[in-house]
């Protein structure tokens, strides 16, 4: 996998608000509204610079569906068979504390297209018909070994909760992090508009002296 390097994201940054310098007015307007909106052209970006490696998806797309967003990249699936793969992925639940970091997703429009390679089970598997697309979540669920992040997976939904990977649970700087922000700060919503992600968050006063303690501890 392709290493992203600090200084070409700063200089990638840096060139995109010179050439995009409304972005700055829509920072400060979303900063009053307590929301902060991440331009799609940085996801793409990044996208882009981890495709890099055999195994990793390739020729990547992501547009604004609001309040979702369509993805779409090739992969290639076990046997060497590449298949293009797209969706409509929507937020719907968020639940970030200092033991969490849950996300409710709901996928729709998903569609699976052999493109090359050998004729495999999975490639004979896409082209029969017989997979149900409208119910990803049921394909997910029965997945042999699935990542220990899908906590559950049913019809069109897929929850996951990142501190269930044992890198991110076992981070102290993440944990400490956690423990500081989510007693005051918590994310609402994260919908797609004006192809920006914007993250909305609301305040908890009441949180302050448990933020604190986490901080000095």
């Amino acid at each position: 996998m392709a290493r992203l390097d600090k200084k070409a994201i700063i200089n990638a940054a840096t060139t995109y608000l010179k050439q995009h310098p409304e972005e700055m007015l829509r920072a400060v307007k979303g900063a009053f509204g307590l929301r902060f909106g991440v331009p799609l052209d940085a996801l793409r970006y990044f996208a882009r610079e981890l495709a890099g490696g055999k195994k990793m998806p390739k020729d990547i797309q992501i547009d604004s569906v609001p309040p979702g967003i369509r993805i779409a990249m090739t992969v290639e699936a076990p046997g060497g068979t590449s298949l293009r793969v797209s969706l409509c992925l929507f937020i719907e639940e968020i639940n970030i504390t200092a033991d969490e970091l849950r996300v409710g997703t709901r996928i729709s429009e998903m569609n699976l297209k052999v493109l090359d390679g050998f004729q495999t089970p999975v490639a004979a598997l896409v082209q029969s018909g017989a997979l149900d697309l409208s119910k990803p979540g049921n394909l997910v669920a029965f997945i042999p070994k699935r990542p220990a992040l899908i906590v559950d997976a049913k019809d069109d939904r897929i929850v996951i909760d990142a501190l269930k990977i044992p890198k991110v649970a076992d981070n102290p700087k993440i944990r400490k992090a956690l423990a500081v922000a989510t007693p005051v700060l918590h994310v609402r919503a994260i919908r797609s508009k004006d192809d920006h992600l914007d993250v909305h968050l609301r305040t908890s006063l009441s949180g302050i002296s448990t933020a604190y303690a986490a901080a000095r501890s």
